[in-house]
């Protein structure tokens, strides 16, 4: 009985994305980013309950992936698609068919997402080299990104209008995500190894500098945990260059 609890966690992740899809459907865009949520929180403790319980799979492995695409790859295209929406019909609802072939593009640009999200699965179910960090972005941290955009419209909506109330600055958003899922950049996992200072030094520099930029800005924060995530990782690996 007990290895089939890890597969059910990770079909609640699955389950979570799904309802997200549905929910976004309806423009419910804050409510689908609290189920993409719910389902990150899923995806952390399906593996975490497989270690516990000493039951990991390869059932389990691509159970995974196939959720993880699910609530990372296609619920946030959507919430992606809702944000440019919003931008295309100035906050109300149009015909698409209404529109030009460039606002055609912008509104279905959003595609891309789950496009590179599956070859990014795909690719780190075979690569061997991450098992402790990631190369490439992971594609819940992606994921996250679009959650964060959907919370900053809603609550922070003068900070949102001014970096990103643009539809070609979410479409170049899209764009360079999307290819840093496929991309060869070393990227850090964010899990704590221990509690030593040298083996997560990256780790904690990073969580002080979004506790500073909260302690400033509030909850303005959200809009800088995956910028800053990936600004980190770009340093780390040209630190790591250098020092080769």
């Amino acid at each position: 009985m007990k290895k089939h609890i890890p597969n059910l966690i990770t079909g609640l992740n699955a389950l979570s994305g799904s309802v997200a899809l549905f929910i976004a459907m309806y423009g419910y865009a804050e409510l689908a980013a609290v189920f993409i949520l719910l389902g990150m929180f899923f995806d952390f403790f399906d593996g975490l309950t497989a270690r516990l319980l000493h039951v990991k799979s390869e059932m389990g492995k691509e159970l995974d992936s196939l959720a993880d695409i699910i609530s990372f790859g296609v619920a946030p295209a959507f919430l992606a698609h809702l944000l440019l929406r919003d931008i295309v019909f100035m906050g109300g609802e149009g015909n698409i068919l209404d529109v030009g072939i460039g606002q055609q593009f912008l509104l279905f640009s959003p595609v891309l997402i789950p496009f590179f999200s599956a070859f990014r699965l795909a690719k780190f179910n075979l690569d061997v080299r991450q098992s402790h960090s990631f190369i490439g972005m992971p594609v819940p941290a992606h994921a996250l990104f679009w959650v964060a955009l959907i919370f900053a419209a809603r609550y922070l909506p003068e900070i949102y209008a001014a970096f990103f109330g643009n539809a070609w600055v979410l479409v170049a958003c899209i764009i360079i995500l999307s290819l840093l899922l496929i991309s060869e950049l070393p990227m850090f996992s964010l899990k704590i190894s221990g509690w030593g200072w040298k083996e997560n030094k990256i780790q904690y520099l990073y969580f002080l500098t979004l506790i500073g930029i909260a302690l400033i800005g509030g909850l303005s924060v959200i809009l800088f945990i995956i910028p800053l995530y990936i600004l980190f990782c770009v340093v780390n690996a040209l630190i790591n260059v250098v020092k080769r």
